[in-house]
């Protein structure tokens, strides 16, 4: 089968590292979504384990539609009953770019009634009460290029079940897994976070560094489908269990200014069953310190969108901090446009992440390495 994951802008290499990890080779990524092959176990195990992509897409059909009879008649063409039953919930999720058919409602409602006659004929019913199981079909037309594609996930993969209480501006669970991988971080190396929020990088970070599944305890729409084959998410849950590191590991350092803050993090540290491998505490991030030689700090700093105050000073204030450790590295997520100047010193790398529709950079510091072995994630 042919699968497809759509990624967050920025991550792409982080994803593929992890599919690299997983097995699967090198995957081609294109418009924002990476390409692979697979059966149902593999869609099990992808959406089990994978930590940064966003969903897993199982890709039923491609082709040229330039205008909508064309479209209607080969959606017409996909055996939509292998997948679906007259009580089937089946809602609509795309997008148009460049193309004739530049209107998602209307373009989503021609493909849905391609689909309801389809499955009419198939089926042998009159009607489809929609009572059932929800399945998504997602599309994707691109200058004139209809990918037709069931979501097999169905909430997003970043929901992975742990945050549950609101906090202000949260970063999205996958952005933050794809932050950990792709920095200096592993496991028995220090860690900091000096703006902990909800637990988000933390939580992720020892999720990593244990190599907890992020998807071991949520539930997938392929559950429900009747094309496949029983126990597939349970031989995919299982041996995601097999690779969980059990042993004692250094703690991870979580902290923030705000104690609502450090509350909600631990609460969320808890569900995630990962409170204990991370030391939370109320504290100014100008009064970090560490008498570790290396480490590494993973933040998500105020971007000013949510906060008042002398941006400009608290990122000159994180650099003093940060230029304190001076084997340390640190990388950190901002869309404030004066962050590097702030912060002072000189840059290793910059790259281009959204986040939560808001265009952010990812600014990285590189410390020097220790001399160590760890252990592969993944």
């Amino acid at each position: 089968m042919q699968l497809s994951i759509p990624v967050a802008s920025g991550v792409e290499a982080s994803v593929k590292r992890q599919l690299r990890s997983m097995g699967y080779g090198e995957c081609p990524a294109l418009q924002g979504r990476i390409a692979l092959e697979g059966d149902w176990q593999d869609v099990a195990r992808l959406n089990v384990s994978l930590r940064s992509g966003e969903r897993v897409l199982l890709v039923l059909a491609q082709f040229y539609a330039p205008d909508f009879d064309t479209l209607f008649e080969n959606v017409s063409k996909i055996a939509w009953e292998e997948f679906f039953t007259p009580h089937t919930k089946i809602l609509m999720d795309g997008k148009c770019r460049e193309s004739a058919l530049m209107a998602v409602k209307v373009t989503g409602g021609v493909i849905k009634k391609a689909i309801v006659e389809r499955l009419r004929a198939k089926l042998g019913v009159q009607t489809l009460d929609e009572r059932g199981e929800r399945a998504v079909v997602n599309f994707d037309v691109f200058e004139n290029l209809a990918t037709i594609a069931l979501d097999t996930s169905g909430d997003g993969l970043h929901k992975r079940g742990y945050r549950v209480l609101s906090y202000e501006a949260p970063l999205r669970e996958t952005t933050a897994a794809a932050l950990v991988e792709s920095s200096f971080f592993h496991a028995g190396k220090p860690f900091a976070d000096v703006f902990c929020g909800s637990g988000t990088i933390p939580i992720e970070a020892a999720l990593y560094m244990r190599r907890i599944a992020p998807g071991i305890n949520r539930h997938f729409d392929f559950e429900k489908w009747k094309c496949v084959p029983g126990g597939s998410l349970g031989r995919a849950r299982e041996e995601a269990r097999d690779r969980e590191f059990k042993e004692k590991l250094p703690l991870l350092s979580a902290s923030d200014i705000s104690p609502r803050a450090v509350e909600t993090a631990l609460y969320h540290a808890k569900r995630a069953g990962v409170d204990g491998d991370i030391d939370f505490r109320v504290q100014d991030m100008r009064k970090f310190s560490s008498s570790q030689r290396y480490g590494v700090l993973i933040s998500n700093p105020p971007y000013g969108e949510r906060m008042k105050g002398d941006m400009f000073t608290l990122y000159r204030d994180f650099g003093k901090m940060f230029r304190a450790l001076p084997d340390w590295s640190c990388v950190f997520l901002s869309s404030y446009a004066d962050a590097a100047r702030a912060f002072g010193g000189n840059v290793t790398k910059k790259r281009h992440i959204g986040n939560a529709k808001i265009a952010c950079t990812l600014y990285t510091y590189a410390g020097k390495r220790p001399n160590v072995t760890h252990c592969n994630p993944m």
